[in-house]
């Protein structure tokens, strides 16, 4: 009867540090600093005016060391994609340079994602497919350092086209268990062939 007694008091003990424990920590969250924009900014996020942790305006951390949160991603994205755009329509590299052309498409498709949605970071995310709205950021200004470089040693010049006979007679097979015909005969191993 006494070890019953202790274990139900052990019980009620440690239900109340749980109740307790939740109490504080739901506290804790609604005390916790989320950054908060206002003006211009917070207008160009949702209006809604819940804010989730880690999404969006709730986004504390990228998880990547020194690459700190900003809240001012995409237009910052459009801002510096569009600059590589004029930079490369100022210089002098053809515009039919392959790492123009390349660049072109994919500037294009980030600033499109960008300004397809300037509320949605994570719809920005899965359309680029190359990283947070941040790394995006940081990914133009290295382009950028690319870009000056390819235009300061004139790269387009040094690279010569290539003719590339490509053989049209390959068919595509679906079936990998027909992939060597009918029952062919492969012969002995090379160990086989040495007894």
């Amino acid at each position: 009867h006494a070890s019953s007694l202790r274990d139900s008091r052990h019980k009620t003990h440690f239900q109340s540090l749980t109740m307790a424990s939740r109490l504080i920590l739901s506290r804790l969250a609604q005390r916790a600093a989320v950054p908060r924009l206002t003006g211009a900014a917070a207008a160009s996020f949702s209006s809604e005016s819940t804010i989730v942790p880690g999404v969006g305006l709730g986004k504390t951390s990228t998880g990547l060391v020194g690459l700190k949160v900003d809240h001012e991603a995409i237009p910052k994205m459009i801002t510096k994609y569009q600059a590589l755009l004029d930079r490369m329509a100022n210089s002098d590299m053809p515009e039919d340079a392959f790492y123009r052309t390349t660049m072109e498409k994919v500037i294009r498709y980030r600033i499109k994602a960008a300004q397809d949605n300037p509320n949605d970071p994570e719809a920005v995310e899965a359309l680029c497919n190359c990283g947070q709205v941040e790394e995006l950021v940081v990914q133009a200004d290295d382009e950028m350092e690319v870009l000056e470089m390819y235009l300061a040693g004139r790269y387009w010049e040094r690279v010569k086209d290539v003719d590339i006979d490509v053989l049209h007679d390959i068919q595509y097979n679906p079936d990998p268990a027909d992939d060597h015909g009918e029952d062919e005969e492969w012969g002995d191993t090379p160990d086989q062939q040495a007894k």
